[in-house]
């Protein structure tokens, strides 16, 4: 029949493309190189030869060689749709944000960084390593606020410090998260780690909540933990959650699964800060379940996702994606890293949990590939600050470590050891590997890149300080066409609330010192004696050494009045201005 050269035909390219199979995965990565001059329709092409080579192989008359002309055409073509919608198809995200990691800790971006960190560096050669990426704050909170909001986190009450394990919920009622967003999208959503922004514990009084700081220990047993907590990451978009409720050197020392604890403190507890050294510095002694052991909270997190990602596994191959979102404690104090991990980078306790967090960050991506996900999954690597000085950085350098890297600061500060972070985006197929992008890129524009991807239209009121870095991820952060959806500047903010602007190399802290831990630190008397404005040049000056306010008083003053409008406005995307939810913080600096 005339059906049975075509059956004959499609069998010749089914066996083409398997023996092929090598020239095609080739040009499809070559497709996501920018550089490589190949576009989508190239790989398709690989179709079309296929079909031609197969079907010149039959031997038919003019009339079936007309029709198999049309199934050579056409066939590339249906190739090339499907791909555009597998393309589009929604890929599972899976968000991962360490805590006081920092810069030069990763081995993909400090050519001396001396603590192997093998699954950190797997995924900047398999995607895109954003080397100008920075967290909306130099602490902890404040930056987990922007990142799921995709506002800045000096819009919200929070105008300095961070929240402590008993606070109250931070996020604004109404206010769209990402886990929300995706939701709306069909997503399964969950959160698995340190959730530190706030919810509302019941208490076995009357008195007043709690407060926007951190709490001392004993403070703790003001909460009834038999009772349901509310305003927790349910309540924001997350359909499951499984963590802590702030961090791990803060109470209550329990796990907490979705609305309630997993198992009732009934004893006072604290850890050592470092293990092995000075046994008098220890977390805040406060509410703790008896057999609740703070080296265990990395390795739980861990499996937990696993669990997670291998129970969504059939749902997302049909169809049904997920999000992730896991918000490690570590390689924040307490620094515990279990024994099979200890003494084993050779410098001290804290490089020792920087290897055993890439560990499982590294079960986290074995699960994704055993489960054959990882070619559809979004997978997004940070952390939240600086590394803070608890790593003992002046240990680590004998060693030649410095985990800032080349810049100046740490954890809390304006200058960019504070807030300049390990930023890695890999989604195979869609994203190039190994690609270095030097876009001036947020955290809190991970919103809109994941809106970017599934081509949805933000509302007006969400992510009003989000900007998609998709368009510049296969450019190295070079031009694009349209700067008006590109990130042209970015505020930073430090633990006390000291602002900075960062325009192209330009950088401009409106503080005169660090407004965090490093030298030269807030005080009132010194201070005083300082410049008021630091104008740094960052191209020719990343160590901010230079001041060259003086230098430039049009420039500062241009970027004195953009910060000004930023607040204004209450927003820095395109549209009708926003409202902050208190009044800012700030003001426009006098000369000396």
């Amino acid at each position: 029949s005339m059906m049975t050269p075509l059956i004959d035909t499609f069998g010749h390219w089914l066996h083409e493309m398997i023996a092929r199979k090598s020239d095609f995965v080739a040009a499809a990565n070559d497709c996501a190189d920018p550089n490589a001059g190949y576009h989508p329709r190239d790989v398709w092409a690989i179709l079309g030869r296929g079909v031609a080579l197969s079907a010149f192989k039959i031997q038919a008359g003019s009339k079936m060689r007309i029709l198999l002309s049309c199934f050579v055409v056409f066939l590339p073509m249906f190739a090339l749709a499907m791909g555009q919608l597998a393309l589009a198809a929604k890929p599972n995200v899976v968000l991962i944000l360490c805590d006081d990691l920092g810069y030069g800790d990763v081995g993909a971006y400090n050519p001396q960084c001396k603590i192997a960190t093998p699954n950190m560096d797997r995924l900047a050669a398999e995607g895109v390593k954003f080397t100008d990426a920075h967290s909306s704050s130099a602490v902890c909170t404040p930056t987990r606020y922007a990142l799921l909001t995709g506002r800045y986190n000096w819009r919200s009450r929070l105008q300095n410090g961070v929240l402590g394990g008993l606070s109250p919920r931070l996020i604004e009622p109404g206010m769209v998260t990402l886990a929300e967003l995706l939701r709306e999208q069909g997503y399964a959503t969950a959160c698995v780690g340190k959730w530190h922004l706030g919810l509302d514990w019941a208490k076995r009084d009357k008195q007043a909540g709690f407060a926007d700081s951190i709490e001392q220990g004993a403070e703790g047993w003001q909460v009834d933990f038999a009772k349901p907590f509310t305003n927790g990451p349910l309540s924001v978009g997350f359909d499951y959650y499984f963590g802590i409720s702030a961090s791990l050197d803060m109470v209550p020392y329990t796990f907490l699964e979705n609305d309630r604890v997993e198992i009732l403190p009934t004893i006072d507890n604290a850890f050592p800060m470092m293990l092995g050294r000075n046994p008098k510095q220890t977390t805040r002694k406060g509410p703790a379940a008896k057999d609740f052991d703070a080296n265990q909270v990395l390795p739980r997190l861990a499996s937990k996702s696993v669990e997670l990602i291998d129970g969504w596994a059939a749902n997302a191959k049909s169809g049904k994606p997920f999000f992730l979102y896991l918000p490690l404690a570590s390689p924040h104090t307490p620094i515990v890293p279990t024994a099979e991990w200890q003494n084993k980078s050779g410098l001290n306790p804290y490089a020792d949990f920087v290897m055993q967090t890439d560990h499982a960050i590294g079960q986290v991506l074995e699960a994704l590939a055993r489960n054959g996900l990882a070619e559809d999954t979004l997978v997004i690597f940070t952390s939240d600050n600086g590394c803070s000085p608890q790593a003992d950085f002046e240990e680590l350098a004998k060693y030649d470590h410095h985990p800032s890297y080349i810049f100046r600061g740490h954890k809390a500060d304006i200058f960019e050891g504070g807030h300049r972070v390990p930023y890695i985006a890999r989604w195979p197929g869609v994203l190039p590997s190994g690609v270095a992008c030097a876009a001036l890129v947020g955290l809190q524009d991970t919103l809109a890149t994941c809106a970017d991807a599934l081509k949805i239209t933000l509302p007006a009121t969400t992510g009003v300080d989000s900007f998609s870095w998709l368009p510049l991820a296969g450019q190295g952060g070079g031009a694009v066409q349209d700067e008006a959806v590109i990130r042209q500047s970015l505020v930073h903010h430090s633990i006390n609330g000291s602002f900075a602007l960062r325009r192209g190399a330009w950088k401009l802290c409106f503080c005169p010192d660090s407004g965090g831990w490093s030298a030269p630190r807030p005080n009132p008397k010194t201070s005083a004696q300082l410049p008021v404005l630091q104008l740094y040049d960052l191209e020719s000056d990343p160590g901010e050494r230079q001041n060259v306010a003086d230098d430039h008083p049009q420039l500062v003053s241009a970027m004195t009045d953009e910060m000004l409008q930023l607040i204004e406005r209450g927003r820095s995307t395109l549209g009708e201005p926003q409202s902050n939810t208190v009044q800012v913080k700030w003001s426009r600096p006098q000369p000396q």
